[in-house]
């Protein structure tokens, strides 16, 4: 059965719906404390890419765990991926880069995050010291919560088994959280980085249980979309984000506005078959964009990048894909979106 994005509550009553805050709380790195209101927290650990429908479970049962306790939330994640620092020659695509990633968590309900850098000193950590020396000693957590998969410290000794019987008798709570599905598929951030990659926009967002959403400047680009009756904010994506070449319906964050668009990602073959772009087109509106760092949310595919043979085949094309692209906006796709 399919599981379903769990609901938000606070101690005193009900969150707000999920979303993404225009303001995000900063990280806090490595040693740093944590501030005095947000000490002594229920920690979830993990990597926490893509802040899926899975990790989603495991926030939503360290909130559980910190109103029964009355204690804030945190969640303790690393970076870089741990899989970059042990195997440096086989690349990792990311859903969400980093300061994403903490503001989404934070979108569900958690208090602060932690991030830790992921290398050798911290590979070298042994699962009894990560416990003691940072979980219990450095920030005093009053529970943990984990994934049923998790592991951790040199040699990946510890696990979520680890963790319950060495705090045994400590007062000190461990949640072990089981995997979630979507029907028959298991929510997972490879999944998801699969469907990415193949432009599989709905089976992404589903798995996400939100529309999957990307941030980056608003460069200067060569002002053809202009001259084509459609300009563009160009953003150059993250290079470890793997997403299928192709003409997307999208909606963009600027300045707190939220304003639906198509989008083409790709390297313009009909032009100049250039570094890979993200062109955003966005409705009904004219301004300067430059400089800005829009939240962009993928709705639906349309369809894939193509070569034309002449400027106005392209534009009628263009005239085509905004017309689905608007239509998609209009219809939505049942997945929640995080730009309020």
């Amino acid at each position: 059965m399919a599981a379903h994005p769990p609901q938000t509550h606070t101690p005193s009553g009900p969150f707000p719906a999920p979303h993404l805050p225009l303001h995000p709380a900063p990280a806090v790195h490595g040693f740093e404390r944590l501030p005095a209101p947000l000490s002594r927290p229920v920690i979830a650990i993990g990597n926490f890419d893509g802040v899926h429908r899975g990790h989603q479970a495991v926030i939503a049962a360290t909130r559980s765990l910190a109103r029964k306790l009355q204690r804030p939330t945190a969640i303790l994640t690393f970076e870089p991926h741990p899989r970059v620092f042990f195997t440096p020659d086989r690349p990792v695509a990311r859903i969400t880069p980093p300061p994403l990633k903490t503001a989404i968590a934070q979108g569900f309900g958690i208090d602060a995050a932690i991030v830790f850098a992921f290398d050798e000193t911290f590979a070298a950590l042994t699962a009894t010291q990560f416990v003691d020396d940072i979980l219990i000693g450095r920030y005093g957590a009053s529970g943990i919560v984990v994934g049923h998969d998790f592991h951790f410290g040199k040699g990946r000794q510890g696990s979520p088994a680890f963790l319950k019987q060495h705090t045994a008798g400590l007062d000190l709570p461990v949640d072990v959280i089981h995997p979630v599905s979507d029907g028959d598929l298991p929510v997972s951030s490879s999944a998801i980085r699969a469907a990415l990659a193949e432009g599989d926009i709905a089976t992404a967002n589903a798995l996400l249980g939100y529309r999957w959403i990307v941030q980056a400047e608003i460069i200067h680009g060569d002002a053809r979309g202009r001259t084509l009756g459609y300009p563009t904010a160009n953003m150059k994506l993250s290079p470890d984000i793997v997403l299928r070449h192709g003409i997307y319906a999208v909606r963009a964050r600027i300045d707190g506005i939220v304003r639906n668009g198509v989008a083409s990602f790709g390297r313009r073959p009909t032009f100049d078959d250039g570094a890979p772009l993200l062109e955003v087109h966005l409705f009904d509106f004219a301004g300067d964009l430059y400089g800005k760092h829009p939240e962009v949310e993928f709705i639906e595919w349309i369809r894939p990048e193509l070569k034309f043979d002449s400027i106005d085949a392209l534009i009628a094309r263009m005239d085509d894909d905004s017309r689905q692209a608007r239509a998609a906006a209009a219809r939505g796709d049942g997945t929640v979106s995080l730009l309020k």
